[in-house]
């Protein structure tokens, strides 16, 4: 923004997201219904075989997480030679709302593994161009080829959900797609594709806790967009649009995984998991490394050339 600073933007989204911190509180003011809606929840949770309220585990201490993620992302590496050796392809595809904790864990599943074997797809807002195509097709494009794992940061479910609740789409646009999907994903599961789609929930309390730390954090301002704020007061509707989307889509050849996550590295820990569960793998083989022998100089020389070095400020 011209002749606005840094402070003066970060004020501005500190009043807005208390402003909506405030009205949100209001409307929750029934502590009653707050909590017989937690426990309906929680035995819905349950039934897919996530704790309950009253059996969640404390805050995973980061000694135990990061020992754990060592062992996982062995693992994906493992997973990683499979698919290249047989020529799997994969299709991750992550969704939920603001402050859920997607792209935290999507850079656990990668932090480890090549990126020409697990790419990441987080498409910006379409061009006019790709508005007049069918809507599937700027997301086609990208499933992956033999030996691809590809990770949609964001999906071609944005239609069902923030496209809907933001009102850029119509509501026939979003019962057509809801109708289209099933076969849509079964075409892409019977190419040889495996399909496996999670979904992130956040409560409103956590995401509150999340959204306002971005405010103060200079690392993390950049999260912060008109979109996230404008979306953060409308929970509710959120929470229509992600059920109606489960009713549709949630098939026995496309089915959705949902992975409570609170403490994202239980969340982020919990995924990995369950993804190397979902795609058999085994050691491929592979010959013994061992480095060669390096040549002899024969005569080289280092030479006498003004270097332009980098400072060593630390």
């Amino acid at each position: 923004m011209n002749g606005v600073t840094r402070d003066e933007r970060r004020m501005a989204a500190r009043v807005a997201i208390s402003y909506l911190v405030e009205q949100d509180r209001e409307r929750r003011s029934d502590a009653v219904k707050v909590k017989a809606k937690k426990q309906r929840k929680s035995v819905v949770h349950e039934g897919n075989g996530a704790r309950s309220d009253d059996q969640k585990a404390d805050k995973l201490k980061a000694k135990d997480y990061e020992d754990e993620l060592e062992r996982l992302h062995i693992e994906l590496v493992k997973l990683q030679e499979w698919v290249k050796y047989k020529g799997l392809k994969v299709c991750i595809v992550f969704e939920g709302r603001d402050g859920a904790g997607k792209g935290g864990t999507i850079k656990a599943i990668t932090e480890r593994v090549s990126p020409r074997v697990f790419r990441v797809v987080a498409l910006p807002a379409p061009t006019e161009r790709e508005k007049s195509q069918m809507y599937l097709q700027r997301y086609v494009q990208h499933l992956p080829a033999g030996g691809e794992v590809v990770i949609f940061d964001r999906s071609w479910y944005n239609r069902a959900g923030v496209e809907r609740v933001m009102g850029f789409c119509s509501e026939d646009e979003v019962q057509k797609f809801l109708r289209l999907v099933p076969p849509v994903e079964r075409a892409i599961v019977d190419s040889g594709i495996i399909l496996i789609k999670y979904w992130l929930e956040v409560s409103q309390e956590e995401q509150t806790r999340r959204l306002e730390s971005r405010i103060e954090d200079g690392r993390k301002i950049w999260k912060l967009s008109p979109m996230d704020l404008d979306s953060y007061g409308r929970w509710y509707d959120y929470s229509r649009a992600r059920d109606d989307m489960f009713a549709a889509t949630d098939t026995p050849h496309a089915p959705w995984y949902v992975a409570r996550s609170d403490d994202k590295r239980r969340a982020r820990l919990n995924i990995i998991a369950h993804l190397l569960d979902k795609v058999p793998y085994k050691n491929a083989p592979r010959e013994k490394v061992k480095l060669p022998d390096r040549q002899k100089a024969h005569g080289y020389r280092e030479p006498d050339y003004p270097y332009k070095y980098v400072n060593d400020r630390y």
